[in-house]
């Protein structure tokens, strides 16, 4: 028995946020029932290339998108526009535990599909709804991309390089960091859900918004900003309130430096071959170098350049100083580590044969994740899922 098995899933979302939700609960071992547009689907099946491969080195109509967020789920394809998919649905619901749903606020409503409608047909129901801008408040009606949401939530005013730097501007995370974030917020929000209703006996709605999670998410940037009133500025690789904590050039590349603490600069500065700095007032205390960071990191980068980064790395680690290369993903999923831990897995595929999936990070002792379905095709499942959810088989 998988950590979650038996809790069933309705996850009428699309693109990344509310996929990666109802991902996690299936890694968990719910049974998640992805419902999809019929001949379209998910919208991220087409935001490729690339797309999935198959024997013979083709593209499929699966794109790797789509792929990264929907293992573990069965496929049904049904049009909520129509008065028989919103019968569909109603039937499904009423032996669902969780519908997630990501449609701009009120857009449900209409097909009788919204909390009020379904929560009356089924009590227990714990409906998740994921928005740009939450179910109120005055942008509650705009619709809302993760790209935009790290622009007016704050995440690019402290992303890219400082002003006056080659390159300077606001730069967005190199992934939907918003949309991830915000699924794992609203699987967190559907367990507390669950669990409470074994007191209450009742399901509940969940109002998530992405611009919600990404001011939530600016963690010690925010409370700089209320502890002292001054926004924070763009700095690189530099950290606001840690130094030395960045990336340095080294003979054959870069690497990073990530000293957490006094005794690590002192041991940091040991292996430089200056342990003076360690003894320097100016550099003594990490309040002190933050205040002087400008007359240090320049002294630091004069001393990294003369080893290569894999010298560094075996240097610093054995005395103990945090630090690690600058990855590409190829040397990411070729890391010992990362090989070691299993982060890749291998699934079947009926389209490719077998497809290569990033393995969930959660491990759990007794009822650990399993992997039972690569991400569905369009409708896959549906006589299944018609049977196992309706004891019918159309």
């Amino acid at each position: 028995m998988s950590a979650l098995s038996g809790l069933r899933v309705l996850d009428l979302s699309r693109v990344l946020a509310g996929p990666w939700a109802g991902q996690m609960l299936a890694d968990l071992g719910a049974d998640v029932v992805k419902i999809e547009r019929p001949g379209s689907g998910d919208d991220t099946r087409a935001w490729g290339p690339p797309y999935l491969r198959d024997a013979d080195g083709r593209d499929t109509s699966e794109a790797a998108y789509f792929l990264c967020a929907n293992r573990n789920k069965r496929s049904l394809a049904i049009d909520l526009t129509t008065a028989e998919g919103q019968v569909r649905v109603r039937e499904l619901v009423a032996s669902a535990d969780v519908l997630i749903e990501n449609f701009k606020v009120g857009g449900l409503a209409g097909y009788g599909l919204d909390y009020a409608s379904l929560s009356a047909l089924n009590p227990r129901l714990i409906y998740c709804s994921i928005t740009g801008f939450g179910q109120d408040g005055p942008y509650a009606q705009r619709a809302g991309y993760d790209f935009m949401i790290q622009a007016l939530g704050g995440m690019m005013s402290v992303t890219g390089r400082a002003e006056g730097e080659p390159g300077a501007g606001p730069v967005k995370v190199g992934v939907a960091v918003t949309d991830i974030l915000t699924g794992l917020y609203a699987s967190n929000a559907i367990l507390a859900a669950v669990v409470e209703r074994e007191r209450s006996g009742l399901g509940q709605h969940i109002d998530l918004s992405l611009l919600d999670v990404q001011v939530a998410c600016l963690a010690n940037q925010s409370l700089n900003y209320l502890t002292t009133g001054t926004p924070p500025k763009r700095m690189g690789n530099a950290h606001p309130n840690i130094v030395p904590y960045q990336d340095f050039p080294s003979a054959d590349g870069d690497f990073i430096l990530t000293v957490g603490n006094d005794s690590q600069f002192r041991r940091f500065c040991s292996v430089a071959g200056h342990p003076e700095w360690a003894e320097d007032p100016r550099f003594a205390t990490n309040a002190q170098r933050v205040a002087h960071r400008d007359l240090l990191i320049p002294l630091i980068r004069q001393v990294t350049v003369f080893r290569i980064t894999d010298q560094w790395m075996a240097d610093l680690e054995q005395a103990g100083v945090p630090c690690g290369p600058v990855n590409d993903l190829a040397q990411v999923f070729a890391d010992p580590q990362v090989l070691a831990r299993g982060l890749k897995v291998r699934m079947a595929h009926p389209l490719s044969g077998e497809v290569d999936l990033v393995a969930n990070p959660i491990r759990l002792s007794r009822t650990p994740v399993e992997y039972r379905l690569a991400p569905p095709l369009l409708g896959e499942h549906a006589a299944q899922i018609l049977r196992d959810w309706l004891g019918r088989a159309g």
